[in-house]
């Protein structure tokens, strides 16, 4: 029976954590408690842990130290949103205790697990129980419980994985949100099916199917969508000049497990950053090498190859290099937004670089600091304009060249106004309390609809309802987008509101904001009103009023 784990069992441990999260990414989002189309904690913990299992399937070392280090980095750089964010802070802790061992022990995983725990928490300004913190801890408080005496390794996950699924059926209990919407925490979910993910591995059941009793049913979709993002900064240390990116889909018959390594290997030995992840149903290929040809002529040994992506890194270099040598100003203005009209109006306020990204889409904490280095300024101003991708901004200073300060942003309102309030001749203190002081000054209420049917917020929701949605909760309901609009704009507004502006989404045509608007101007005559299309998904209007 196995008493310990060793660096080779680790990789293949993280590596199928990943696969068996990203598999099951889709049943994740489904948990999500409010009943808006924005469902993403799966994705964004299968994102940050794809992005780990990349640096861990790049470490060319199976040392622990090397290996731990490989996690936690890959982790960091891949993080989304606030579920990936704290996900990374577990591994990150987690890695600081493994990285000192030879071999790992049950007792060494419940030291690595108190660590998780407890930089993960650090990590939250405001900690809540019934989330994937409470689910850790558990976990943690229960390792420590049962390492007083020897256990073997398997059956140490099997017991921490169980006390984990009990605290998170308790998880309803803890959040109301939760028990309304009758289901367990996402994040706690997503945890555990990563854990269930090292367990498999550990027992040599790599491709065994988990089910769950979370209330919904997991959803389906297409695995290992995550685009790789690599540190082209220096082109004197870049030996190999093309990186090559496709999938190997409708393989032979013939193939094997054991051929998809070998794959690997021969790719090793002609390139480096080498991601081969999959099964005999599809595999995700990466690599960076000076024959691309020869790279796509052994994946055709396998099966079919799809979505061919070369990239000559060489010339990426060069653009970056001449970017260095740009003389840098003083102030720079990153901003993330979603729709085509609102990316317009931050650039016409002279912001320097508008990410995409929002409610579904949530940038990493490389994407952002990949974002900030492309500005040649010395302090960059940071917009995350959702309340999800604070904590991931905050993560990128660790990864960016410039002096990164973020404005916590919440939505695009506040980001507006906030971008409005900068001074281009002011120094970086008047500024940042100006920008900060703005966004106190918006009330914020978005339109949608809700994607099933549940109790939240004393309203009895059915799906397909539309919502009126303030900075905290729901105010209103209804059949019509129209009514449903007007209902929050008179439940945001009092005496101090003057100006009521509209952003319209994709689905909706210029003429029904422009009736709308019409109607909020009779009634507030003493108010000024303006529509601006905003082109973003899933919200149909999002209002801003000052």
């Amino acid at each position: 029976m196995q008493k310990s784990i060793n660096g080779a069992i680790l990789r293949k441990m993280i590596l199928n954590g990943a696969k068996l999260l990203d598999s099951n990414k889709e049943h994740v989002d489904s948990l999500n408690v409010f009943p808006v189309p924005d469902g993403d904690t799966g994705t964004n913990m299968s994102l940050t842990m794809l992005s780990a299992a990349k640096e861990v399937s790049n470490c060319p070392s199976n040392g622990l130290d090397a290996l731990s280090d490989a996690l936690s980095k890959g982790a960091l750089r891949g993080a989304r949103g606030n579920s990936g964010v704290i996900l990374s802070q577990i591994l990150k802790g987690m890695t600081s205790v493994l990285a000192q061992n030879q071999e790992i022990t049950s007792k060494t995983l419940a030291k690595a697990l108190a660590a998780g725990t407890e930089v993960a928490y650090k990590a939250v300004t405001k900690p809540k129980e019934g989330t994937i913190l409470t689910v850790v801890r558990a976990m943690s408080e229960h390792a420590k419980s049962i390492t007083k005496k020897s256990i073997e390794v398997s059956a140490f996950f099997e017991s921490v994985i169980s006390a984990g699924e009990e605290m998170l059926k308790q998880t309803p209990e803890m959040l109301p949100v939760l028990k309304k919407a009758g289901v367990v925490d996402a994040g706690g979910r997503g945890l555990l099916i990563i854990f269930q993910g090292f367990y498999h591995a550990l027992i040599g059941q790599e491709d065994t199917n988990i089910s769950f009793d979370d209330t919904l049913n997991a959803g389906s979709g297409s695995k290992y969508d995550e685009q790789a993002h690599f540190d082209y900064n220096d082109l004197a240390e870049i030996e190999f000049g093309y990186c090559t990116e496709f999938f190997i889909v409708h393989l032979k018959k013939k193939t094997t497990e054991a051929d998809i390594d070998r794959f690997r290997e021969n790719l090793m030995t002609i390139g480096d950053c080498v991601l081969v992840i999959g099964d005999l149903n599809m595999v995700k290929v990466h690599v960076h090498s000076n024959e691309p040809g020869v790279v796509l002529t052994y994946a055709l040994e396998l099966g079919e190859i799809d979505r061919v992506k070369i990239e000559n890194m060489l010339e990426q270099n060069r653009a970056l290099i001449g970017r260095k040598k740009e003389e840098l100003k003083p102030y720079g203005l990153v901003a993330v937004c979603a729709g085509e009209g609102l990316t317009n109006i931050f650039k016409d306020l002279l912001v320097d670089n508008v990410m995409e990204g929002g409610q579904t889409m949530n940038p990493s904490a490389e994407d952002i600091a990949m974002a900030c280095d492309a500005v040649p300024a010395k302090d960059v101003f940071v917009f995350p304009n959702n309340k999800n991708i604070i904590l991931a901004a905050e993560q990128a200073k660790a990864l960016t060249k410039r002096n990164l300060h973020i404005i916590p942003t919440k939505d695009v309102p506040q980001g507006l106004s906030a971008v409005l309030a900068f001074n281009p001749e002011d120094n970086l203190e008047n500024n940042l309390q100006s920008m900060n002081e703005a966004i106190g000054n918006v009330k914020t209420g978005m339109v949608t609809y809700a994607v099933r049917s549940t109790q939240v917020d004393n309203f009895d929701l059915k799906e397909g309802d539309i919502i009126g949605i303030d900075s905290k909760s729901i105010v209103a309901k209804g059949e019509k987008v129209e009514n449903v609009t007007t209902q929050l704009v008179d439940k945001l507004m009092d005496s101090s509101v003057s100006n009521i502006t509209l952003y319209f989404g994709n689905e909706v045509k210029e003429e029904e904001a422009n009736a709308i608007a019409q109607e909020l101007s009779e009634k507030y005559n003493r108010c000024d009103v303006d529509i601006h299309y905003g082109g973003q998904p899933l919200y149909y209007y999002i209002v801003s009023l000052e």
